[in-house]
């Protein structure tokens, strides 16, 4: 795409970014390059890197891409950096997951981009409020839907659908390449959602329940006829109370669930204390938005994720997930996105 004379950073935004805590800032330094060079690919810029590795699918060789949010961070509250506002303003386009999850990625984005850039917002053009899910981390009357649809394979789908007809609107010369690339990501989805469906068959139905350390999986759930028992850490990842622990505790024993599951990224002291109070069994490497290995890894990708999440609830809550070992995790044709870390 051509090039276009970066705008200066806003000064409210720059102070914004600087009060982000030395954490923060610390992952992402090392990410103040642009968007992509102007070598004729289109510049998109993304926010969590399961969005960032389907938009990478989608666009494949016609396409530089910069994921925003590092994996492992806690997407709800990241703050982006100053230098991330550069890479704003060389943008030809940005994709969000949208739904409220990453709003100070998209203040910033709406500060900085050029005259004209699209911002798209994919979970809000994915499903509308009649099917938002409301829970116990995103309760209705905060107004925020959870937004974790990606964890569903249909609705990734879509928004590779999306991405697909933004891309090729943006850039109708390489149009042919993300139609083929998004038929290919498509039928890909396609036998992920059928293997979903066949190894859920195999976990005892009063098994199909989950307790996670974050309530990321509630569209998974509402899809492929599981339950969710609650989720450790709300969307603030504030710790629950103690009365709240208590009825966990109640359920998990009640039901006999014989697993729950916490995060390889974020500890949680509370489900530990679950698990040896119940006896289940605690798996603490599950991810939501963390894909697997590093990038060029051939499972760091949307596929790879799925795929080491769905294997590792199944099994553990009593199922057998062997069908997913011939599934080919890798992305279509590599991916060189800027995953921030």
């Amino acid at each position: 795409m051509g090039s276009r004379t970066p705008h200066l950073p806003s000064r409210g935004i720059v102070a914004g970014a600087l009060a982000a805590s030395t954490l923060v800032a610390a992952c992402s330094a090392g990410g103040g390059a642009a968007a992509g060079p102007d070598d004729g690919r289109v510049r998109v810029v993304t926010t969590v890197s399961p969005v960032t590795n389907i938009v990478q699918n989608v666009g494949g060789d016609a396409v530089a891409v910069t994921g925003i949010v590092p994996e492992g961070t806690n997407s709800h509250t990241f703050e982006p950096a100053p230098s991330d506002a550069a890479v704003m303003e060389q943008a030809d386009i940005v994709f969000i997951n949208g739904l409220h999850l990453e709003e100070p990625t998209r203040e910033l984005a709406e500060a900085n981009l050029g005259e004209g850039v699209q911002l798209i917002s994919l979970g809000d053009l994915t499903i509308g409020p009649d099917e938002y899910i409301f829970d116990s981390s995103f309760p209705e009357e905060g107004g925020d839907p959870n937004p974790h649809l990606w964890t569903n394979p249909p609705y990734a789908k879509r928004y590779a659908e999306i991405v697909k007809d933004e891309l090729s609107a943006l850039d109708p010369g390489s149009a042919a390449t993300y139609e083929r690339n998004f038929e290919k990501f498509a039928g890909r989805i396609d036998e992920l959602d059928a293997l979903v469906r066949e190894v859920t068959a195999t976990v005892p139905p009063e098994n199909r329940a989950l307790l996670t350390y974050h309530d990321s999986f509630p569209y998974f759930a509402r899809e492929y006829g599981w339950r969710v028992i609650g989720a450790v850490q709300p969307s603030d990842f504030s710790d629950p109370t103690p009365q709240e622990v208590a009825g966990l505790i109640d359920q998990i024993e009640a039901d006999r669930i014989p697993a729950i599951f916490g995060s390889e990224v974020f500890p949680s002291p509370v489900l530990e204390q679950i698990a040896a109070e119940t006896g289940a069994t605690y798996v603490d490497d599950l991810r939501d938005d963390d894909l697997p290995g590093e990038a060029g890894d051939s499972d760091h990708s949307y596929f790879g994720l799925m795929v080491f999440d769905y294997t590792t609830m199944m099994s553990a809550l009593g199922g057998d997930a062997s069908a997913f070992d011939g599934f080919d995790v890798a992305n279509l044709r590599g991916s060189d996105a800027d995953y921030r870390s």
